[in-house]
């Protein structure tokens, strides 16, 4: 065993309640040493997803009470561990599927859960690659099975899991047309998409694209729109729906709209339409947690391996301190970046 008998002092984000960005709050609390199977973690990167957005305002699905720490991943460094812990752990650079927690300076975490990362990789780059990386990496290879030279349509190809999605297809053979504003369009083109106006008609844009439809699309938009979705499959072609985007500012029950999704994708795998529906959670398989655990070890390895060889390009639209998270959560929901902003540690801490 190799731990600390010293607290160490953490700088959290906290997010109090329905606020605005400017409403999260920046605390200091004692971290004990970590327990048994347990590692603590120096944060050196975090990212805004759009899950942080959700639950500001309380949309995200399964969501802990107010008040807590957002974060859903991370990279970092091990700086001690418990007992039953490899001490040959610290000091290693490790990623983290956390869904909260992660915007803090140190975090404690059950090493197994923890997910080698290059000591070569840029901290910031490859945040942007662990939820992003293995939604893409298992929504294509494990739920679509997309095989070369078949067609996908993605939806917000210059997001976040979006650009990630592109980039993979392409790397494997698939040809991709990507969904986006009109602004953006250069970015998607750049990533080897073809550009589709998201504002325009894009099912009429796709269907003169793939007039036989399309092998698989992937949807985070929800709504109305997940019809188009459906019925620009070609015959055996799967859809894969993995957020309700378009109802984030809807009242109401926040589980509604996915519910809501959850029953149309339902009904449409009853139909005898050769056409397949699927809602991607990547926290699904955790009831199998060795599983879940060696899987997400293992997408996550073959997408890191793709950005330390050059085959991926990271999209970090900014890098903005700890200290900072109300302007990076501001950022993130301005509709006006490409990639992820990515949270990092403020330079005195």
């Amino acid at each position: 065993m190799n731990t600390t008998t010293n607290s160490t002092t953490a700088v959290q984000i906290i997010l109090p309640g329905l606020v605005e960005p400017q409403g999260l709050q920046v605390t200091r609390r004692p971290l004990p040493a970590p327990g048994p199977g347990q590692a603590m973690v120096r944060v050196e990167a975090s990212g805004v997803s759009f899950a942080e957005q959700q639950m500001r305002r309380g949309k995200y699905y399964d969501q802990p009470p107010f008040p807590f720490v957002p974060g859903y991943d991370l990279v970092g460094t091990v700086t001690a561990t418990g007992s039953g812990v490899d001490e040959a752990l610290i000091g290693r650079r490790v990623a983290a599927l956390t869904k909260t927690g992660g915007w803090s300076s140190h975090i404690i975490l059950d090493a197994a859960d923890l997910i080698p990362v290059p000591s070569a990789l840029d901290p910031a780059e490859a945040e942007t690659f662990v939820v992003n990386g293995i939604t893409a990496w298992q929504m294509l290879h494990r739920m679509a099975k997309v095989k070369r030279g078949q067609t996908i349509l993605v939806h917000g190809a210059n997001g976040g899991v979006g650009s990630t999605l592109v980039q993979l297809a392409r790397a494997a053979g698939i040809r991709v047309i990507g969904s986006a504003s009109a602004r953006n369009a250069a970015v998607v083109e750049a990533l080897g998409a073809t550009p589709v106006d998201y504002r325009g008609d894009v099912a009429q844009q796709v269907r003169a694209l793939a007039p036989e439809g399309v092998d698989a699309v992937f949807d985070h938009v929800g709504g109305p729109g997940i019809v188009d979705s459906f019925e620009l499959l070609a015959p055996h072609g799967t859809l894969v729906a993995y957020g309700t985007a378009s109802t984030k500012n809807d009242e109401g029950n926040s589980r509604l709209p996915v519910l809501k999704l959850f029953a149309q994708l339902m009904l449409w795998n009853t139909l005898p339409n050769k056409r397949n529906a699927h809602f991607y959670n990547i926290w699904a398989g955790k009831r199998n947690l060795t599983r879940f655990r060696n899987h997400l070890n293992e997408d996550l390895g073959k997408v890191l391996d793709l950005l330390a060889d050059g085959t991926l390009r990271a999209q970090v639209a900014a890098r903005i301190p700890l200290s900072q998270a109300a302007q990076a959560l501001e950022l993130a929901e301005s509709g006006t970046v490409t990639g992820k902003v990515v949270i990092v540690p403020d330079t005195q801490p």
